[in-house]
């Protein structure tokens, strides 16, 4: 491969990397083509991405970016699964993967510029996700008008329930 053909590889995945919000440098020596196309496939569905890239190139890749501390990372057989939308579910899907796959496994990660240790990444899957978490807040949100409506209802019920009783005192008088 010329110079300018690595070029274009670096400046792709800096790209790529730039936008991520979350990047899991991972080992994957071993394993077939097959098991590595559901590994992207599985990625995808996660709203991510799955890289295998020469160390070299992801080091200068990765160098100066938000992900800069995974470029000492970068050694024997390495892949970058990426994330963009939603973090959680990116790691979900590769720490599933890994407890699947005897040759995978997670090094390390970095979410939004902070270093995070495989035991990180695992506590970061154990997460919910981006929509459980908006389902939840939406449903917080949600409680205090109701809750509110249902005190004022109970006082207007208490009132009609008086004025019914005073109704039926002065309906026997």
């Amino acid at each position: 491969m010329d110079r300018s053909g690595k070029a274009a590889i670096i400046e792709a995945f800096k790209a790529l990397a730039d936008k991520a919000s979350f990047a899991c440098v991972t080992d994957f020596k071993g394993m077939t083509v097959e098991e590595l196309t559901n590994l992207r496939v599985t990625i995808h569905k996660a709203g991510g991405e799955y890289h295998v890239i020469k160390n070299t190139l992801g080091r200068i890749a990765v160098t100066d970016t938000k992900h800069d501390g995974l470029k000492d990372k970068f050694h024997e057989n390495t892949a970058v699964a990426l994330g963009f939308d939603d973090p959680v579910a990116v790691a979900k899907s590769v720490v599933e993967f890994s407890k699947t796959s005897q040759l995978f496994g997670v090094r390390c990660a970095s979410l939004d510029g902070k270093l995070m240790d495989k035991a990180q990444v695992e506590a970061l899957s154990k997460l919910p996700g981006r929509e459980q978490l908006l389902a939840q807040l939406l449903g917080t949100f949600n409680a205090v008008p109701t809750n509110f409506v249902s005190l004022f209802a109970n006082i207007l019920r208490g009132l009609l329930y008086a004025l019914k009783a005073i109704e039926e005192q002065k309906s026997k008088a």
